[in-house]
């Protein structure tokens, strides 16, 4: 029997039977390969989600891959069979932000995938087909279901706009930090260093690339030309700060809890330092991602560390959550 997850409301969920939806115009119907946990699960199962930015009852799931098995009327019949990755921001396509391509910015509000429409905790997900990114026939579905936080850091790589032959620097060592590390290295810099909390996670920095490693409690060096912040805490941004050279470019990726401590504005504006956010991944990062990941210049499977059936969804969450260094990356197989 097919099964789904629900979480019906914080703290609250059950593993009920699925029935797949057809494919209305415009949509795709795709099998569910594996799904990704992530820090924004936990929110939603443990209710720290921003009020507007989660609808229960939900099922979750916004990092997936899979196989498109049937198509709504005006897609291409040619989609069907192909292995795919998806967008999670159902944008309007009307405003003018989506014009723009900044369709995580949609004037007509919030909607994405495993947060306010159903996710991908699911043997199969209905989705618009438009969202969809067809991978090679060769990919690997298991390593694809880390694309889309590759998506969101390849965003930050865009606006960080790394120079061949640039010190770049990454703050943070977790799914995103090691992300960011491959995108910063394929710009083939002079240095890249890696800062975070955990000395462990040096060898991996240093098999995607890194150049140095460093914790928080050592001396760190300055002068970095761009500086990516994947941890998520405000001291953690004013680290990032810290390192870069004066009119260097600071990419903040990382949500801290609400009411924390920010960079110091005067700070930044005698430093003349560019300093820009990502909240989700637009179209362009998308393409690109999948363009790395097919180029084979993009390596995620070294973070995958556990794969579960999703009847074990609510210790995978505690895995997330344990602080536990050999727990990297938790998949759900449904």
């Amino acid at each position: 029997m097919s099964t789904a997850v629900v979480v019906e409301a914080p703290g609250t969920h059950r593993l009920v039977a699925h029935t797949p939806r057809e494919p209305g115009p415009g949509e795709a119907l795709v099998r569910v390969h594996a799904v990704g946990i992530c820090g924004s699960d936990r929110e939603v199962y443990q209710g720290n989600r921003p009020e507007g930015y989660v609808r229960y009852p939900l099922t979750p799931g916004h990092e997936w891959s899979g196989t498109v098995a049937a198509v709504g009327a005006g897609v291409p019949d040619s989609l069907a069979g192909r292995k795919v990755v998806g967008e999670g921001f159902r944008n309007c396509q009307v405003c003018d932000r989506c014009h723009a391509g900044e369709t995580t910015l949609c004037a007509h509000g919030y909607e994405e995938t495993g947060f306010t429409q159903p996710g991908a905790m699911a043997a199969t997900l209905t989705l618009p087909a438009r969202l969809l990114h067809v991978l090679p026939d060769t990919a690997d579905l298991t390593a694809a279901a880390l694309l889309e936080p590759a998506a969101c850091i390849a965003a930050a790589a865009v606006k960080a706009r790394a120079l061949p032959g640039e010190r770049v620097a990454v703050v943070g060592t977790g799914t995103l930090g090691m992300f960011a590390v491959q995108f910063l290295r394929a710009g083939s810099p002079a240095e890249l260093l890696v800062v975070g909390t955990r000395g462990d996670r040096e060898a991996l920095a240093r098999q995607f690339g890194a150049t140095g490693f460093r914790t928080r409690d050592q001396e760190l060096p300055d002068g970095f030309d761009v500086v990516i912040e994947t941890a998520g805490s405000a001291s953690a941004a004013r680290t990032a700060a810290g390192l870069l050279r004066r009119g260097g470019r600071l990419v903040l990726t990382g949500i801290p809890a609400p009411g924390a401590d920010g960079l110091d504005p005067t700070d930044l504006v005698v430093r003349q330092v560019e300093v820009h956010t990502v909240f989700g991944a637009p179209p362009d990062a998308w393409s690109h991602t999948v363009r790395v990941f097919g180029a084979g210049l993009l390596d995620p499977l070294p973070l995958v560390t556990h794969e579960l059936p999703l009847s074990d969804f609510a210790h995978a969450i505690d895995l997330v959550g344990s602080g536990d260094p050999k727990v990297g990356k938790v998949l759900l197989r449904p």
